[in-house]
C-alpha cells in the first residue's frame, strides 16, 4: 500500500500549515458533526468525514478560502457509563476496550495502565480524541486543527450557558412533568446518544390507554392503542406464566404485570406493591368492562408480553386478528364468547378480523402475517371506519375523527388512565433497561412552540439541500417535533444555568457549536480566560451588541463575522430527526438570517458486506486500520465512487480489490508517462484524447458544483481510463505515453480532491514545487466537438457492421461502405425545416423512401460530421484491423446495389 508515501505528504501539509486559513477573500465554511470520543471510529463514520474533506479540497481548488474544522464530543452519559463499567470490573466492557486499545498500542502493560486510567471518564475522552485526530490525519483530511476543542472544557461550557440564557429569554425553555425515556439504573433521562443503537433505530414514546376493568377490590389495567374498540371487548388476555402485582396508586388498587409495576412507579405518584400473583391466578375469573358493566372472562394467552404496556390485553375478536385466532383456538371458550362488531367499513363484513384471517389461511397465533394483517385492519378502520350503533355517543361517527375523543372521554369518566411505553425494547449503551418515566420538574426545549417552528420553517425554505428532496422531510420533522428534555442529573457537560443539580444533555449542547469554531483559537491566542466570556462578551461576538470593553474581543468578532454562516453541513440521514433539526431550530432562534445555515448535505448509511456493521458479524472496519490495510486514497476513492451520496453504500472487499486494480492502472499510466516528453506533431487521435479529456473535465465540474462527486469521478477517472485504453488501441502504447504528458498536469489536479496523496506525489515528480492541494482546479478550455464526433462516428459504423455480422453469421471477406451524397444531405436539411417541401423535391421512389427513414429515425437531430468520407478514409486501416478483412469505401463497384441507399450519418454497408 501507500502508507509511506501518504505519511510523507501528511507531514508536509502539517508542517507547512496549508489548511489553516486566515480571513481573506471568498470564504467557504464546511462542517461535519464532531465525533463522540468514546472509542475508535469505523468506516461508517468515515463516509461523512471523507465527503466533507473532498468537498473542502474541491472548493479550495476552486479559489475559495476554506475552513474545515473539527472538535470532539465528550459530554453526556456514554463515557461516564464506560468508566463506571470499567471501575466495576465489568469483564465484557474491559475486553471490548482492550480490543480498542490494541488498534493503537502493542504493549500489554501499557494497555493495562491505560485501562486503569479509564476509570476516570475524562481520560477516555482525552485518549480517544487524540487517536481519532491521528486517524483523520492518516486518511488525509484537510482539517484546521487550530479550531479543535472538546465539549467539556470551560470555554465551551461558557458558550453553552450563553446559548441557554438566550433560549430562556425567548421563552423556548420550559419546566414541567412530561414523559421521557429514562434509565432506572442510572436514575437519569436518556436520549438517542445514550441508548444502544439509538441513532439508527429510534426509540420514541408511545401513549397507551390503560383501560380499567373492575376486578375484586381494584382494577385490571389492560393497555390498548385502539380505545375506539372498547365497545366490542369480549374478554381479557393474561400470560399464565408471568408474574403480576397488585399495587396501590392514586388511592386505587391496580393489577398489572411485575414489569409494568416497575414502570408505573415512575409514571404515577406513591405507587406501592401490595401482593404478587402468578398469571394463572387470574385465568377463568371474571372482570367488569367499564362502559356497560358487562362481566367478561379472563383467559390465558402466551402471546401476551408482560414487558409490553400493562401485561394484560383486552380482546376484541371482531376487529383484532390476534384475538380472533386466539379465541378460535379455544373454540371461543366453548361457545360462550361471540365477537361484537363495533366498526363498519364499506365492502367488509361485520367481522373483519374473521374475514381477513380466513382469506389469508391463518392457522394459528404463531403465523408472522398476523402483525401485517392487524396493521391492515387498523388502517382500513381508522381511515374508512364508521362507529356502530352500539357505541353510545360515538355511534355513526368516523373513527378518524373520534379516536382521540374516545380516549379523552374514557379518562374523564375514570374508565382509563394513560400509560407510557417505549416504541421498542431498549437499553442504554451500558446495557441498562430504558423505560418511560414522568420526571417531575424536568426542563425541556419547547420545540412545540409555534413561533419557533415558524422561524425554523422559514430557515429551511431559505436553504439549499442535497439532495433537494430532503427539504420536505425537514419540514415534516419540524412539524412533529415536540418538547424535548434538555437536562440530566448526571454525566459530563455544562451545568444548567437556571437550576442547580442539572447538566445540559449531550444533544442539547451540540446545536450551534459550529459558531464556536470561528473564535476558539483566537481566545487561546489572546490569553482570554473562560470566566471572561460573560453574556455581554458573547452577545458582542455573536450578535454584534456593543458594550464597554468590547475592543479586547474585536478580533473574535471579526472572525465570526467573516466565517459565519456555515455554507455546508454534511452528515448522515440518521441525524435528520435530531442533530440536523436541532441545529436548524437553534440557529433560527439565536442568529439573524444572514448568520443562519446555507446548506445541508444528507448522506445515506454505510453497511458492510450487505449487512449493518456489528462486532458479532465481524464486518466492522476501524478507521485506524485503513491506511495500512488499503491506503487512504483507495478508501477515499471507494467511498466517493461506490454509491451516490444519498444512497446506502455497501463496503464489499471484492469491490475494493477491483477498484484497487483500477487505481494501480492509473498509477502505471502516470509512472510510464513521466519518462516521456509531449509530442510536438499532434495527430487526429491526439486531438481526440485531448478534447475528450476537456469534455470529461467540463462534465465533472458541472457535477461537483452540485456535490455529485461520484458522477464526477465516473467522468474523470473511470471513463477517462477507458478513453486512454481506446486511444492506445488505435495509436499504440508509446504514443499514449507521449500524449498523456500533455494532459497529465490537469488530470492530477482534477483527481486531487479525492486521491490527494497520489496527486501530491505525482505533481511534485512532474517538477512542480507547489502543493497541488492549493492549486486551482483545471478549467476545460475550448472543446473541439468535431474531433470527438468524428471518432464516435467511426465507432458507430463499426458497431453497425458488427451487428450485421452477428445477425447474418457471415464470415466477411470484403466490406463495402458507401456514404451519402450531397443530394441526400440537401434533402435531410430541408426535411429538418419543412418535411412536406422535402417530399415534394424527392425525385423518385428511392429518395421518397430514404426521406421517410430520415424522418422516422430523426437523423437530422444527430450530430453528423460534414466530411463523412474523409473521416472514414482516415480511419480505414483501423477499421480493417478491427474487422480483419478488406474494407472498401465509396467504390464505383456496387455489388449489392447499396450505394444509392446511403443516408447522412448512416452509411450503407454491404458484406461479402
Amino acid at each position: 500500500m501507500n502508507s509511506g508515501l501518504e505519511k510523507k505528504w501528511q507531514e508536509q501539509w502539517k508542517g507547512k500549515h496549508i489548511f489553516e486559513p486566515s480571513p481573506d477573500g471568498k470564504k467557504f465554511f464546511i462542517t461535519v458533526p464532531y465525533p463522540y470520543a468514546n472509542g475508535p471510529l469505523h468506516i461508517g463514520h468515515g463516509r461523512a468525514y471523507t465527503y466533507g474533506d473532498v468537498i473542502a479540497r474541491y472548493m479550495r481548488m476552486r479559489g475559495y478560502n476554506v475552513l474545515f474544522p473539527m472538535a470532539f464530543h465528550v459530554t453526556g452519559t456514554p463515557i461516564l457509563a464506560i468508566a463506571d463499567s470499567i471501575r466495576n470490573n465489568n469483564s465484557e466492557m474491559i475486553e471490548l476496550y482492550r480490543s480498542y486499545l490494541r488498534l493503537y498500542e502493542n504493549d500489554d502493560e501499557k494497555i493495562d495502565s491505560i485501562l486503569e486510567s479509564f476509570k476516570d471518564p475524562k481520560n477516555i475522552a482525552l485518549y480517544f480524541s487524540e487517536k481519532i485526530k491521528k486517524d483523520f490525519e492518516t486518511i488525509g483530511y484537510s482539517i484546521d486543527w487550530r479550531k479543535r476543542f472538546h465539549t467539556a472544557e470551560p470555554f465551551y461550557n461558557k458558550f453553552v450557558e450563553w446559548q441557554y440564557r438566550k433560549l430562556h429569554g425567548m421563552g423556548y425553555l420550559k419546566k414541567g412533568d412530561y414523559p421521557i425515556t429514562f434509565s432506572i439504573v442510572d436514575g437519569n433521562p436518556v436520549g438517542e446518544d445514550d441508548i444502544k443503537d439509538g441513532d439508527t433505530n429510534k426509540v420514541t414514546i408511545i401513549e397507551f390507554l390503560a383501560v380499567k376493568f373492575r376486578f375484586q377490590d381494584g382494577y385490571i389495567l389492560a393497555g390498548t392503542l385502539r380505545p375506539e374498540t372498547i365497545f366490542g371487548v369480549t374478554n381479557i388476555w393474561v400470560n399464565p406464566d408471568a408474574i403480576y402485582v397488585k399495587a396501590r396508586a392514586n388511592g386505587e388498587y391496580f393489577f398489572v404485570s411485575k414489569e409494568a409495576f416497575e414502570k408505573l412507579c415512575y409514571q404515577l405518584y406513591d405507587v406501592e406493591k401490595i401482593e404478587e400473583y402468578k398469571g394463572d391466578y387470574f385465568v377463568g375469573k371474571f372482570a367488569k368492562e367499564p362502559i356497560y358493566g358487562r362481566e367478561i372472562p379472563i383467559l390465558q394467552a402466551r402471546f401476551v408480553d408482560p414487558d409490553n404496556a400493562t401485561g394484560f390485553v383486552k380482546s376484541v375478536p371482531a376487529h383484532a386478528p390476534y384475538d380472533y385466532v386466539a379465541l378460535r383456538d379455544i373454540n371461543f371458550w366453548e361457545g360462550r364468547i361471540k365477537p361484537i362488531p363495533v366498526i363498519r367499513v364499506l365492502d367488509m363484513g361485520d367481522l373483519p378480523a374473521k374475514e381477513i384471517v380466513e382469506k389469508n389461511g391463518i392457522k394459528d397465533q404463531l403465523d408472522p402475517r398476523l402483525d401485517e394483517l392487524s396493521e391492515e385492519i387498523y388502517r382500513l378502520e381508522f381511515y374508512h371506519g364508521i362507529m356502530g350503533e352500539n357505541c353510545g355517543i360515538f355511534s355513526g361517527k368516523k373513527v378518524s375523527e373520534i379516536k382521540e375523543n374516545v380516549k379523552d372521554w374514557m379518562i374523564q369518566n375514570n374508565y382509563a388512565i394513560k400509560f407510557y411505553e417505549t416504541s421498542r425494547k431498549a437499553v442504554t449503551r451500558s446495557g441498562n433497561k430504558v423505560i418511560v418515566a414522568i420526571v417531575r420538574g424536568q426542563w425541556f426545549l419547547d420545540y412545540s412552540n409555534p413561533e419557533w417552528k415558524k422561524k425554523t420553517h422559514e430557515l429551511i425554505d431559505s436553504m439549499n439541500f442535497y439532495p433537494p428532496s430532503f427539504s420536505s422531510q425537514f419540514h415534516d420533522v419540524v412539524d412533529w417535533l415536540r418538547e424535548r428534555p434538555c437536562v440530566r442529573r448526571r454525566g459530563l457537560g455544562t451545568n444548567f444555568p437556571f437550576e442547580e443539580g442539572w447538566i445540559i444533555e449531550s444533544l442539547s449542547d451540540s446545536t450551534i457549536y459550529t459558531a464556536f469554531y470561528t473564535i476558539i483559537d483566537i481566545l487561546r491566542e489572546m490569553g482570554i480566560k473562560p470566566e471572561e466570556l460573560t453574556e455581554d462578551v458573547l452577545d458582542y461576538i455573536f450578535l454584534g451588541k456593543e458594550f464597554n470593553g468590547m475592543e479586547r474581543f474585536k478580533k473574535a468578532r471579526e472572525s465570526f463575522e467573516y466565517w459565519y454562516p456555515v455554507d455546508l453541513r454534511v452528515s448522515s440521514v440518521a441525524h435528520l430527526s435530531n442533530h440536523f433539526t436541532f441545529y436548524l431550530f437553534h440557529h433560527a432562534a439565536i442568529f439573524e438570517r444572514n448568520k443562519q445555515p446555507r446548506g445541508i448535505m444528507v448522506l445515506g448509511m454505510l453497511i458492510s458486506e450487505g449487512a449493518k456493521m456489528s462486532k458479532s458479524k465481524g464486518n466492522v472496519i476501524p478507521l485506524a486500520t485503513i491506511a495500512e490495510k488499503y491506503s487512504a486514497d483507495l478508501f477515499r476513492l471507494y467511498i466517493i465512487t461506490n454509491a451516490d451520496f444519498d444512497t446506502v453504500l455497501d463496503w464489499r472487499e471484492t469491490e475494493v480489490r477491483s477498484l484497487d486494480k483500477k487505481l494501480e492502472r492509473f498509477k502505471s499510466l502516470i509512472e510510464e508517462s513521466l519518462t516521456y516528453s509531449a509530442p510536438t506533431d499532434l495527430r487526429h487521435m491526439d486531438y481526440y484524447l485531448i478534447n475528450i479529456f476537456r469534455l470529461r473535465i467540463k462534465k465533472a465540474i458541472e457535477f461537483m458544483e452540485n456535490y455529485r462527486f461520484r458522477d464526477a469521478m465516473i467522468e474523470i477517472f473511470f471513463n477517462f481510463l477507458n478513453d486512454i485504453r481506446y486511444y492506445e488501441k488505435r495509436e499504440g502504447e508509446v504514443r499514449r505515453k507521449q500524449v498523456l504528458r500533455i494532459i497529465i498536469d490537469d488530470w492530477i489536479r482534477a483527481l486531487a480532491p479525492v486521491i490527494p496523496h497520489l496527486a501530491e506525489e505525482y505533481w511534485h515528480r512532474l517538477g512542480h514545487n507547489t502543493f497541488v492541494s492549493l492549486e486551482r482546479y483545471p478549467e476545460p478550455g475550448d472543446i473541439d466537438f468535431s474531433v470527438i464526433n468524428s471518432v464516435n462516428y467511426v465507432e458507430e459504423i463499426l458497431e453497425d457492421i458488427r451487428n450485421i455480422l452477428k445477425v447474418s453469421g457471415i464470415n466477411p471477406k470484403k466490406i463495402y461502405i458507401y456514404t451519402a451524397g450531397e443530394r441526400m444531405k440537401h434533402l435531410m436539411n430541408l426535411a429538418k425545416q419543412d418535411k412536406s417541401r422535402a417530399f415534394k423535391e424527392a425525385r423518385n421512389k428511392i429518395e421518397y423512401s430514404l426521406l421517410k427513414q430520415i424522418i422516422s429515425q430523426r437523423l437530422f437531430d444527430k450530430i453528423c460530421p460534414e466530411n463523412e468520407e474523409e473521416i472514414i478514409r482516415n480511419s480505414i486501416e483501423y477499421i480493417k484491423k478491427e474487422l480483419s478483412c478488406e474494407v472498401i469505401l465509396n467504390s464505383e463497384e456496387d455489388p449489392g446495389n447499396k450505394r444509392a441507399l446511403a443516408l447522412p450519418c448512416k452509411p450503407s454497408i454491404f458484406i461479402v
